[in-house]
């Protein structure tokens, strides 16, 4: 079974605080599920459209546990609504 990858890319950060709490409150919910972060912060480098704004790579032992949302997820997410824009994209390994 393929890993799955959850990629996050920040557009914009309104409220940092309420992003540090997220990350502190999430962390623990994505680890109950597998996920291990690889990288977290703000980028080395962008290249073509990139933005240098924050990023997260969360490794997950599948892709079905990467899209799982869990209600204890779904409350610390809402910490992020109007203190952050931010896409996630979701892959399976090769």
């Amino acid at each position: 079974m393929s890993k799955g990858y959850w990629i996050a890319t920040y557009r914009s950060v309104s409220d940092a605080d309420a992003l540090a709490r997220y990350a502190k409150l999430a962390t623990p919910i994505f680890e109950v599920h597998g996920g291990r972060i690889l990288a977290r912060g703000i980028p080395a480098r962008v290249y073509e459209a990139g933005e240098a704004q924050r990023c997260v790579l969360i490794e997950f032992p599948s892709v079905a546990a990467a899209i799982s949302e869990s209600p204890d997820y779904q409350k610390v997410r809402s910490i992020l609504e109007g203190a952050a824009e931010r896409e996630i994209r979701i892959s399976e390994g090769v």
